[in-house]
């Protein structure tokens, strides 16, 4: 019998906020950080809010919404 497929990944990837939102941490930022400006390395560190339109989608996948 085949592996069962789930969205556990998303529940790794977002956090839920008490407002109902979602936050999600900044992508790019694994490597080649040398040809990245200061300022962009700066605000990828802090959390992104997702948009209303992703997080509709989010929360299907997270199995405690």
């Amino acid at each position: 019998m085949p592996k069962m497929k789930s969205h556990s990944g998303a529940a790794k990837r977002f956090k839920r906020t008490a407002n109902g939102g979602f936050k999600c941490g900044a992508s790019h930022r694994r490597h080649i950080l040398t040809k990245k400006s200061t300022k962009r390395k700066r605000q990828l560190r802090k959390a992104a809010t997702l948009h209303p339109s992703d997080v509709r989608m989010t929360a299907r996948l997270l199995p405690y919404s």
